[in-house]
């Protein structure tokens, strides 16, 4: 069973958060995913490299391989997602404002609710904004006037993004990338996403969204060796008020995107036998 060092590194904190029996790990060679892509630590950040370039209708050209951070390169250990996730003192954004129900619900999960509930232990795509803001891997950025093609080396996921202004469809089916249309406000990419499946989670600690969740992505390029994403989600059924992230850093990498592919994940019916023991000694 190959799975990435990230799901190893989940099994590892809930175990020691938990305070449980321990669950059987990959085998695997830290640092190393399942497509065999090694970690790179360490690594100086790059300079701006240049201005952006320019498509022929005079937008940037996000065009190329990005790695989360600033270092162009899969540095799993230093890059914000994992600090995020492993190091909460770290996170230098605002929390979500929950409503006091979803604030509730959250704070009763146990660390195996929060396992079962997490993409990489159910095999399932990030979806937005997690595609980004919970993804350490590298993505790759295809665009054309009028379109952006984000292929997704976790998981070997893709969306097709329209960018030029059009509005949704009429009730879209949800998905875990959501409708997504975008448009041009001067050198930003804004992309509105709607219609967006239940099943994600919006960060790795619990929260969920409701069907009434709305995107708002902005994407740029200041540099050639840089790109920007930031992000703002709306669920008045989960949020008191909109919650806006930092500003992510993407560094341009000059490789190809390897395959990943979560494939015979045990983890779930673990964690199952796991929540049923924890129900049995509650009902003691």
């Amino acid at each position: 069973m190959k799975r990435s060092f990230e799901c190893a590194m989940v099994v590892v904190a809930a175990v020691v958060l938990a305070g449980m029996v321990s669950l059987p790990a990959p085998a695997q060679d830290p640092g190393q995913g399942s497509s065999g892509r090694k970690a790179e630590l360490n690594s100086q950040p790059l300079p701006p490299g240049g201005p952006a370039p320019r498509l022929a209708d005079g937008h940037p050209d996000f065009s190329g391989v990005w790695y989360p951070g600033t270092t162009g390169t899969f540095d799993f250990i230093n890059s914000p997602p994992a600090q995020r996730q492993f190091d909460p003192k770290l996170t230098p954004e605002e929390r979500p404002s929950f409503q006091p129900w979803a604030a509730a619900k959250i704070k009763a999960m146990t660390p195996t609710d929060l396992e079962l509930g997490k993409a990489s232990v159910n095999c399932i795509p990030r979806g937005v904004p997690g595609i980004f803001v919970n993804n350490p891997y590298p993505i790759q950025l295809v665009q054309t006037p009028g379109q952006l093609v984000q292929l997704v080396e976790l998981l070997n996921n893709f969306r097709v993004i329209p960018t030029d202004g059009r509005k949704h469809e009429q009730d879209p089916d949800p998905t875990f990338n959501g409708d997504a249309v975008g448009h041009w406000e001067k050198d930003t990419l804004v992309i509105d996403v709607i219609a967006l499946d239940e099943r994600s989670w919006n960060n790795m600690t619990g929260w969920f969204h409701s069907d009434q969740e709305h995107v708002i992505e902005r994407i740029s390029r200041p540099s050639m060796n840089y790109l920007i994403y930031q992000v703002t989600v709306e669920d008045p059924k989960v949020l008191t008020k909109p919650w806006t992230s930092v500003p992510h850093k993407w560094s341009l990498n000059h490789g190809k995107l390897a395959e990943y592919y979560c494939t015979d994940n045990q983890e779930v019916p673990q964690y199952q036998l796991l929540k049923q023991e924890e129900d049995g000694k509650k009902s003691k």
